[in-house]
């Protein structure tokens, strides 16, 4: 009876799930929103009152799910737009979030009570982008950008989230052992990043000889080799040492940018995997959250949510972009994307998991963070665009 209840349950949230992403679609809000409520509301404290306090099924849940979408990203990102803003696009995905980390960890450190390395660890799980989240908004107003800023904004969210869980493991690591010197913690990023890369273009480029010459006589069968080829690049990048999540969008991009059987059908599939990925994991996160836990925190979470918004992300994107030929209304728009989804509430869970000392405040802070970047910056992107002159209309391919 107990599964026949949890099927009931399932399903019916992620039909309201669906069926609520088209009115956030018209309002211009981002469907992250919604989805974390209705989690909100089924939970203990909302009027569902489904009791769910398990961070390790939802850091799993969490693994999970990025994969898919970080694969279905990768697999969608055309090399011949990206490769233009190549450049800026890395820039800000890795020492951009090591800016913001930084920036973040020193300004919690400042107004709060948490050491430095516990600041840090805030400002690391905080200083992904989630990019994505925005374009449904254009798409749906069939809207799109100037200056190749769109290609600059997928290649970053993209690729900052194995940094900013680079950034996340390693300082929970330090925390544990603080007695880790700073040239094996250096030595560890380059290796992370190093072997991500290599296996990510290995895995790549042999998941278009191995779809191409397997001949698998029933169709169906081919969206499911796909999968498991996303998560073996995941898994064994992981086990010999390196960033999997890298490895994961690397490996989809170029098998994105290359032909393969079914290769229309299985961009579809992933699309649509992507979302109820997205989905589940909102869900998940939000059951998380007990919202009595939240209160405690909305005057820390208000303070350190405008310095990410309004310092910290602009800070990182004008150092960042310096080099490079960017406009200053591109640099504004750019820093004002720095919304934040599911990832940094994800990365929250690890400290709990690690058993680190505050834990739960952290994960209470970052929630509220992401939702206030979500609500602020993620209903008013299509506005800022309007008025810096950035917003032109979508012409189809």
């Amino acid at each position: 009876m107990l599964s026949e209840q949890f099927i009931l349950i399932g399903s019916l949230l992620l039909f309201i799930s669906i069926i609520i992403s088209k009115t956030s679609n018209r309002l211009g809000i981002p469907s992250l929103v919604f989805f974390l409520l209705i989690g909100m509301l089924a939970g203990s404290e909302g009027i569902g009152g489904i009791y769910f306090d398990n961070p390790d099924i939802t850091q799993f849940i969490g693994i999970i799910a990025l994969v898919i979408i970080l694969y279905s990203g990768g697999l969608d990102t055309k090399w011949k737009d990206v490769k233009p803003v190549l450049g800026r696009g890395v820039v800000l995905s890795t020492a951009g979030v090591l800016i913001t980390t930084v920036a973040v960890g020193l300004f919690i450190n400042w107004i709060t009570g948490f050491s430095l390395i516990q600041s840090l660890l805030i400002g690391a799980i905080v200083s992904s982008t989630d990019a994505a989240a925005i374009f449904s908004i254009f798409r749906s107003k069939n809207q799109d950008l100037k200056n190749n800023i769109i290609p600059t904004l997928e290649l970053e969210s993209g690729t900052n989230d194995p940094m900013a869980y680079f950034l996340t493991t390693t300082l929970i690591f330090l925390i544990l052992n603080p007695t880790t010197s700073v040239w094996s913690t250096i030595l560890l990023l380059v290796q992370s990043i190093g072997l991500g890369v290599i296996l990510g273009v290995i895995f790549g480029k042999g998941s278009v000889k191995l779809i191409n010459s397997i001949k698998l006589h029933i169709q169906g069968l081919y969206p499911v080799l796909t999968i498991a080829l996303a998560f073996l690049t995941f898994s064994v990048t992981y086990f010999v040492g390196g960033n999997g999540f890298l490895s994961v969008y690397i490996a989809a991009l170029i098998l994105g940018n290359s032909h393969f059987i079914n290769k229309k059908i299985q961009m579809q599939f992933f699309d649509g995997m992507a979302w109820l990925m997205q989905i589940i994991m909102f869900l998940t996160l939000g059951l998380l959250v007990f919202p009595s836990q939240i209160v405690p925190v909305i005057g820390v979470g208000i303070l350190i949510s405008f310095f990410l918004i309004l310092v910290a992300r602009p800070l990182a994107v004008f150092l960042c972009l310096t080099p490079f030929k960017v406009g200053l209304k591109d640099k504004v728009f750019i820093s004002w994307v720095g919304i934040k989804g599911a990832v940094p509430i994800i990365f929250a869970t690890y400290p709990i998991v690690a058993g680190i000392s505050g834990a739960n405040m952290i994960f209470n802070i970052v929630f509220f963070i992401t939702l206030t970047s979500t609500l602020v910056q993620g209903s008013t992107i299509h506005v800022v665009a309007e008025r810096l002159g950035l917003s032109t209309t979508k012409t189809e391919e």
